[in-house]
C-alpha cells in the first residue's frame, strides 16, 4: 500500500515540474517576443531604406526629365529662329508681302528667343503668373477645359 507521503511527494514533484515549465515557457515566449521586435525594427528599417533610395530615383528622374524637356524647348526655340533667318533670306523685301514677312519673321524670331531663353520652366512660371494677374482668364480658361473634358467623356443619355 502506498504511503501518504508517497502522493505529497509526487504532487510536489509534478507541481516543481510544473513551475519549471512555466518557467521555461515564460522564457521562451521572452525570446521569442525579443526576436520577433528585432525582426520587425529590421524589416521597418530596410523598407525605410528602400522607400528612401526609390525617392531619390524618382526625384533623380523627375530632374533629369525636366532637363530633357527644358533642352528640348529650347532647341525648338533655336529653329524658331533660324526660320525666322530663312523667311528674311527667301521672302521678298520690298512692298507688302516685304513688310509682311518681315513682321513674321521678326515675330519668329522675338519667340525663338524667348523660348530658347526661358525654356519649359520659365515659360510655365510666366503661365502661371499671368493666370494670378488675370482671375477672370484663368475662371474662363477653366470653363473652357471642363467643357472640353465633357464633351470628351461619352454619355449614355446621349443618342
Amino acid at each position: 500500500m502506498a504511503s501518504p507521503n508517497t502522493g505529497q511527494n509526487n504532487q510536489s514533484g509534478f507541481g516543481q515540474a510544473a513551475s519549471e515549465m512555466t518557467a521555461k515557457a515564460q522564457d521562451t515566449a521572452a525570446k521569442l517576443a525579443d526576436k520577433a521586435k528585432d525582426l520587425a525594427s529590421t524589416a521597418a528599417r530596410s523598407a525605410g531604406e528602400a522607400a528612401s533610395n526609390v525617392g531619390h530615383k524618382v526625384g533623380e528622374t523627375a530632374t533629369n526629365f525636366g532637363h530633357k524637356t527644358d533642352d528640348a524647348v529650347g532647341s525648338v526655340g533655336t529653329g524658331m529662329k533660324n526660320l525666322a533667318g530663312t523667311v528674311r533670306e527667301k521672302a521678298p523685301h520690298e512692298g507688302m508681302m516685304g513688310t509682311a514677312s518681315s513682321t513674321v519673321a521678326g515675330a519668329l524670331e522675338k519667340g525663338g528667343r524667348y523660348i530658347e531663353e526661358q525654356k519649359f520652366s520659365g515659360m510655365a512660371n510666366d503661365f502661371v503668373g499671368v493666370l494670378k494677374e488675370n482671375p477672370l482668364l484663368t475662371i474662363c480658361i477653366g470653363v473652357g477645359l471642363g467643357f472640353l473634358i465633357a464633351q470628351m467623356i461619352p454619355s449614355n443619355r446621349r443618342a
